[in-house]
Order: C-alpha cells, then sequence, then structure tokens
C-alpha cells in the first residue's frame, strides 16, 4: 500500500492476530447469540489492523525524511572499523546480506558482511524494498550499542537499499594482486 510517496507494509502478526480475533468473536456471537457484542468487537477488530499501519507509516515518513541527511553526512566505513567509538555516528557501509531476521514484524535485524566481517544491522521499520540473504546492499545508519547499557557496537539503519552486482571491472580492482619472486 503507498500513501504519497511512503510505501506501508502489512506486518503478518498483526494480520494473523486479526484472523483469529475475528474467529474467536463470530464464534462467541454464534455459540451465546448476543449480538452487542459486536458493538465493541468490530471496532477492536479494525484498530488491530489501522494502528500498525499508522505506526508503520509514520516510521516510514520519519526515515524517508532522515534519508538525505545521512547521505549527506554518513563516514563510508568497513565492517572491521565500526566499534564503540563510532557511538552516534553516521555510517555508510556497503556488503553482502548474509542473514535476515524478523522480516515478518516490520522489525527486521539483517547480518551484512564484507570482505573484513560481518555486523549486524537493525531497523525499526521496514526497508523500502524486498531485501534477502545474498543481495548486494548499502546501509546508512547510526552505530549504536546493541544493548542499552552494555554490548557491542551494531548500526540502526535509517535506509538499506540494494545496489548492482559488483561490475566485472571493478571487482578485478578489488582482487588482491599477486607479487611475483624476484630473481
Amino acid at each position: 500500500m503507498k500513501i504519497g510517496n511512503i510505501r506501508v507494509r502489512f506486518a503478518a502478526l498483526p494480520v494473523v492476530v486479526f484472523l483469529i480475533l475475528t474467529f474467536i468473536l463470530l464464534y462467541t456471537v454464534y455459540v451465546t447469540g448476543d449480538q452487542n457484542l459486536l458493538v465493541w468487537g468490530i471496532p477492536a477488530l479494525v484498530f488491530i489492523l489501522v494502528i500498525p499501519l499508522v505506526l508503520n507509516y509514520m516510521s516510514q515518513h520519519q526515515y524517508a525524511g532522515l534519508i538525505p541527511v545521512y547521505e549527506a553526512e554518513a563516514k563510508t566505513v568497513r565492517v572491521n572499523q565500526v566499534n564503540l567509538s563510532l557511538l552516534a555516528e553516521p555510517v555508510r557501509l556497503v556488503g553482502i546480506v548474509e542473514q535476515t531476521h524478523f522480516q515478518f514484524l516490520n522489525r527486521p535485524t539483517f547480518v551484512v558482511g564484507d570482505r573484513t566481517g560481518e555486523i549486524s544491522v537493525k531497523m525499526f521499520t521496514a526497508p523500502q524494498e524486498k531485501i534477502r540473504k545474498g543481495d548486494r546492499v548499502e546501509v546508512l545508519g547510526q552505530v549504536i550499542k546493541r544493548y542499552v547499557a552494555a554490548g557491542e557496537a551494531v548500526i540502526n539503519a535509517v535506509s538499506i537499499r540494494k545496489i548492482d552486482p559488483v561490475a566485472p571491472e571493478a571487482a578485478e580492482l578489488e582482487k588482491p594482486q599477486k607479487k611475483g619472486r624476484r630473481r
């Protein structure tokens, strides 16, 4: 669903809860015959679908406003350079998605790797496009601690987007050059 230029996504969990509670409501009305339950039940079911959509829209709208700021200020880093000394700093990271978690909740976590290591990339809203394992991505975000008081550095992403695969000539440049033996 698109509202303006913001893409809003349904999360699977609220839809499942909606369906289960709809079944329970209709079963209860059928068994008891009390149709007054529908007066409160139907609006409650509507809110179960609408509230997550509104929250997703608000998050997407807020993040869309932050992307240009992060694009201008982000420092390009490699995974091995991300540590707690960069706490609260905007960063740009290019890598390959090694794992994905919690996409069904619209609060995904990605493990993104480059040649120097892997790092956890958290988002508090769904990305604009479907990100899968093996995708080459650019991450814009801020370095945070994994947990509020402790933990290693992770990236709180404002944007994660697919980028084109490396061109063959660029891949050749990145390969380490073999050193020949001198005689």
